[in-house]
């Protein structure tokens, strides 16, 4: 049976290296290394996207950073109980054809007793940017 520690319940010590393993698993940009954190029948709602289990999360990350380039993501914890862990976070990327943006949101995080991420809640909002502007 897969394991990713830290495993629930979290304190603010596992919360906190919870997220900081997300936040540098994502910004790999690695679709297979990344859907590894959520267990096989993982649920997610990403904006106006519902997506269901790990071969759903690999298709959606591989076409995320196809789109959005030179993608960097910060994450910060928010608050944490029992199995669950809600975060704030920001990203910036450029698309195409060159205009960059700024991502700003919340996830809520649902765990199994494993470890592995059965529940991604995501609500996101993006701003246009000038590269000048650029934080991250």
């Amino acid at each position: 049976m897969e394991t990713k520690h830290p495993l629930p319940p979290f304190n603010k010590e596992t919360a906190k290296q919870k997220v900081q393993m997300a936040e540098d698993a994502w910004n790999q940009k690695d679709p297979i290394k990344v859907s590894k954190a959520y267990t096989l029948d993982t649920e997610w709602r990403n904006r106006d996207q519902f997506i269901n289990g790990r071969s759903e999360v690999q298709a959606f990350l591989a076409n995320k950073w196809k789109k959005e380039l030179d993608y960097k993501l910060k994450k910060e914890l928010w608050a944490f109980k029992d199995n669950r862990i809600a975060v704030r976070f920001e990203y910036e990327y450029r698309n195409a054809e060159g205009q960059w943006f700024r991502a700003y949101g919340n996830e809520n995080w649902e765990f199994d007793p494993n470890g592995l991420m059965q529940k991604r809640y995501a609500s996101i909002n993006d701003l246009e940017i000038r590269e000048s502007d650029r934080k991250l």
